[in-house]
């Protein structure tokens, strides 16, 4: 089975867990939606069928994976940095 990037999985799983915090504290329609999508999209990612084992899921997945890289500079062509262009 393929598996969703780290850094991909981090934001799902983040999102969702910070916005069904939210719904269970004032239930928003808007925020209810959002959050069915996640939990859709983390099952579907995790190939499970119930959002917490989804989420269990990711969670091993994400303990296991290597640490996220963070870019210092933007890549380059010829190894030095490109010139940003003037505002039109």
């Amino acid at each position: 089975m393929l598996r969703p990037h780290p850094a991909v999985l981090r934001r799902l799983v983040n999102e969702y867990e910070a916005l069904s915090a939210a719904v269970a504290a004032s239930e928003p329609a808007d925020l209810n939606s959002r959050t069915r999508d996640l939990a859709y999209t983390l099952c579907v990612s995790t190939g499970t069928r119930d959002v917490e084992r989804a989420l269990e899921v990711a969670h091993q997945w994400l303990a296991t994976a290597p640490a996220p890289v963070r870019e210092t500079a933007p890549p380059t062509v010829t190894g030095q940095r490109m010139p940003t262009p003037a505002p039109a």
